[in-house]
């Protein structure tokens, strides 16, 4: 009894393996022999740009707000980093500007006593050059008179590049003040577009250095399928020319796309090439992304991973057959 159970089941084994290997097959046929002239295709997945929300300084993380597959809006706050010491710098540095406007305070009222001291100084050896004319005081006090007079102008002169030190004084604290506001403000971690958290990359709590990865997270309106061309056709294909997305999920769909990126040099081939035969077997990647616009309309049930087919027009002037005209979903 188990032995005829056991047959049953290699059985119906086999006949999915077959199953599967038809349609593979099938599918090959459709790709290589079914294609009109002026087209190429390959298969792939629909991938997404990945951006890494990563910290801008070392320090340790307070909170993330984000799971893996959650919805975020560009700006969104998705985690956060202790500031703490941050803080403290800041109320440091805020006290430090205080103090700087108070000594530029103090030399502007130097400045200002510096001046009446060198006003009385010429008026008093003015009246003194007067007196040593009619003879009612010695030479001497005249010279005393003329040397307080260049005293008090050099105190103003000192008294000015106080003011000035001041000054600049107050520049740099103003400017640590505010690098200690930016760096509070990186402490929050915001996603830089709409897409989904791929990774969770770190835990509350954990110490990271300077561009320590937090989270990273799909940008959902960059989708695209890589795929391979040979060098026959790869060199007939044009950046910005129109291309179709089929995926293995829903066959009954043909996504609009447009090839946004060909590859410089092939991949997969040795050094140095020096057949003919050998350079048709150069791969180029071929990166063909789907309308952003579409993208946006159904973001929510965008899914990356997703296997598929992606068709190019390799001659403008060729129609696309029926079954590549744009099917969208309803």
């Amino acid at each position: 009894m188990q032995n005829s159970k056991t047959k049953k089941w290699i059985i119906a084994g086999l006949i999915l393996l077959v199953i599967l290997g038809v349609g593979l097959y099938a599918r090959k046929l459709i790709q290589n022999d079914s294609l009109p002239a002026g087209f190429a295709s390959g298969n792939g997945r629909i991938e997404a740009t990945e951006i890494d929300v990563a910290t801008k300084t070392a320090g340790r993380v307070m909170q993330i707000l984000a799971e893996e597959g959650d919805w975020v809006k560009a700006g969104q706050v998705l985690a956060r980093m202790d500031t703490e010491e941050t803080e403290s710098e800041l109320r440091e540095a805020e006290a430090d500007l205080r103090r700087v406007h108070e000594t530029k305070k103090y030399a502007q009222a130097i400045v200002r006593q510096r001046k009446s001291e060198l006003t009385l100084a010429r008026k008093e050896l003015a009246r003194s050059q007067q007196l040593v004319k009619q003879g009612h005081i010695s030479k001497e006090l005249l010279d005393q008179r003329d040397s307080s007079l260049h005293s008090a102008e050099a105190a103003l002169q000192a008294a000015k590049a106080q003011v000035v030190e001041a000054a600049a004084g107050i520049e740099a604290a103003e400017a640590r003040v505010q690098r200690l506001k930016v760096r509070l403000g990186d402490s929050e971690l915001v996603s830089p577009e709409d897409g989904r958290v791929l990774y969770r990359l770190a835990e509350p709590g954990e110490v990271l250095a300077a561009g320590g990865k937090v989270l990273t997270v799909l940008k959902l309106t960059d989708v695209y399928m890589s795929i391979f061309l040979p060098t026959s056709q790869a060199g007939r294909v044009i950046v910005g020319g129109e291309a179709r997305i089929i995926l293995d999920v829903r066959p009954d769909l043909v996504l609009p796309a447009k090839i946004s990126f060909v590859a410089p040099r092939a991949q997969f081939t040795p050094k140095e090439v020096e057949t003919h035969t050998e350079r048709e077997k150069l791969m180029f990647r071929i990166k063909v992304r789907i309308d952003p616009e579409l993208v946006k309309q159904h973001v929510e049930k965008v899914k990356t991973g997703v296997p598929g087919l992606a068709y190019v027009r390799l001659d403008q002037a060729s129609e696309w057959p029926d079954y590549l005209q744009v099917k969208l979903p309803q």
